[in-house]
């Protein structure tokens, strides 16, 4: 290591881990990899020297060296790492979950669709740790550049920060539902004629006072204790839904045994992929295990898919079964908030997503910051002088966009079903790619039978994650436009 005598670089995950989910470390080191600075500061000098030779990225720094990556000392076990994988996998899709039931036609068929889909969603998590360990990666992104370079790279922060983007506008949909909820239920059905009660005013304001001020900061690790309420809150809306349906105290429409039309099985689709989409957070969860091996990574993902599974099934089953046809897109819009076991689900869920629009918030600003930079050119050197005055313009563009859609979108249906077309791409595509690459990589003249199985397998995925995007972005297109706020129950008069 010429340039690297005194530095050690460490490609080690449970720092990534918080950088991807981009929590703990400062924008200066966007890559998987920790510099620990010697006594003397001769590592700024070299990286200078890198620098001022042209390199515009660490990553093409490290990449062109010889680096001698130590052993992992420390790191999560794999039952630690299911808990990881089921707080990135469970979320808001789960308040969906109901209705796409009865899109696709009832419990049996659209069980089936996710069945199919779960088989995916499992070989891209291995395919993405196998890739991972060929290029000593740490960040989805990464390995999506190892693989397929830097031209697929861009492709992906920006699918990443769109993804991203998106999901913080489901997530103040969300708040503005929940505000609905409750002065609806404890004021009356004229709590709208009043400004300071509208949904929008509710909205910003209390956006503005919990999220806003978390948006800026360079590392927002002090978010991850309160982030952990997460799967609680998610738990307890599981709850809440089974109780009410024993409780049948609700009004029930007709429940489907079969999809009016046969293309109705691919609107259950985009709300099953939105759910499991956790391949961008998990591969930093597997450069963070103790025992970095594809095997072992694959026992966290089984177990952390069946509970997943057996979360979002139960909830969409019994939500279905409670209201039939009658079920709105978000499952919580049915119940009386009066109830006070309904306002304790409300007001968790409501707190999850003030806590995590900011790290979604802040793996999007990460992600557009580093395609900017890339895109102009920018050494670190010259970003970093400016670094601060991006972060807070990204910000504030960021959340002040995505507040405004979030005040003209109806329901989270409508934002889920184009986000599920989005999440095909994390799922099917780029580890598609990756692997086809890998393939090419090992045996570029394809004789060995493996490779021909390798490239057959990336092939299926590409086709089915390129038909999934078009033709499930497409019908929920036209479903939007002809049945436009149709399921929107209107909680004011």
């Amino acid at each position: 290591m010429s340039l690297l005598d005194d530095t050690t670089v460490e490609v080690r995950s449970r720092n990534r881990s918080r950088n991807n989910s981009s929590l703990n470390d400062s924008y200066s080191l966007p890559h998987p990899l920790s510099v620990n600075q010697t006594s003397d500061g001769g590592w700024m000098v070299r990286l200078r020297t890198v620098i001022d030779s042209g390199r515009s990225s660490v990553s093409e720094f490290i990449k062109s060296e010889t680096v001698d990556i130590p052993p992992e000392e420390n790191g999560i076990s794999w039952y630690a790492a299911v808990f990881l994988v089921v707080n990135a996998a469970l979320g808001a899709g789960l308040l969906n979950f109901p209705q796409a039931f009865d899109q696709a036609g009832g419990i049996v068929v659209a069980c089936i669709v996710q069945t199919v889909l779960l088989t995916f969603v499992i070989a891209a998590l291995v395919i993405l740790a196998y890739c991972s360990d060929e290029n000593k990666c740490a960040t989805y992104q990464d390995v999506v550049s190892g693989m397929c370079g830097k031209i697929a790279r861009r492709l992906c922060a920006a699918a990443v920060a769109l993804y991203c983007y998106g999901t913080c506008i489901t997530f103040l949909i969300i708040i503005g539902d929940q505000f609905e909820r409750v002065l609806a239920s404890w004021y009356g059905s004229s709590f709208c004629h009043y400004w300071y009660m509208t949904r929008n005013f509710t909205m910003i304001v209390s956006s503005v006072v919990l999220i806003l001020p978390f948006c800026f900061p360079k590392r927002i690790d002090f978010l991850k204790y309160a982030s952990s309420f997460g799967v609680l809150s998610i738990m307890y809306v599981e709850f809440l839904v089974i109780y009410k349906f024993y409780e049948g105290k609700h009004e029930s429409g007709p429940v489907k045994s079969k999809p009016d039309a046969w293309t109705d099985v691919f609107l259950v689709i985009p709300v099953i992929c939105f759910g499991y989409q956790c391949h961008v957070s998990c591969v930093p969860v597997y450069s963070c295990l103790k025992n970095r091996r594809v095997g072992v990574f694959l026992r966290t993902v089984i177990v952390a898919m069946a509970i997943c599974v057996l979360t979002y099934t139960v909830a969409a089953t019994y939500g279905y079964l409670t209201f039939g046809s009658l079920v709105t897109s978000d499952i919580l819009e049915s119940y009386d908030a009066t109830d006070p076991v309904v306002l304790v689900g409300l007001i968790a869920l409501a707190i999850k997503t003030y806590t995590t629009y900011p790290i979604l918030l802040f793996c999007g600003r990460v992600a557009i910051d580093d395609l900017y930079l890339e895109l102009r050119k920018i050494s670190i050197e010259t970003g970093m002088r400016f670094e601060r005055l991006r972060r807070i313009i990204i910000a504030m563009v960021w959340f002040v966009t995505s507040v405004f859609l979030a005040a003209v979108i109806p329901n989270i249906g409508v934002v889920i079903q184009y986000l599920g077309s989005l999440a095909a791409v994390f799922i099917f595509i780029f580890p598609g790619l990756c692997l086809l690459q890998l393939a090419l990589k090992k045996d570029d003249i394809i004789i060995l039978p493996k490779t021909k199985v390798l490239i057959a397998i990336s092939g299926t995925f590409l086709f089915v994650g390129s038909l999934i995007f078009g033709l499930v972005f497409t019908q929920s297109l036209i479903e939007n436009i002809k049945h436009k706020d149709m399921d929107t129950i209107k909680l004011c008069h």
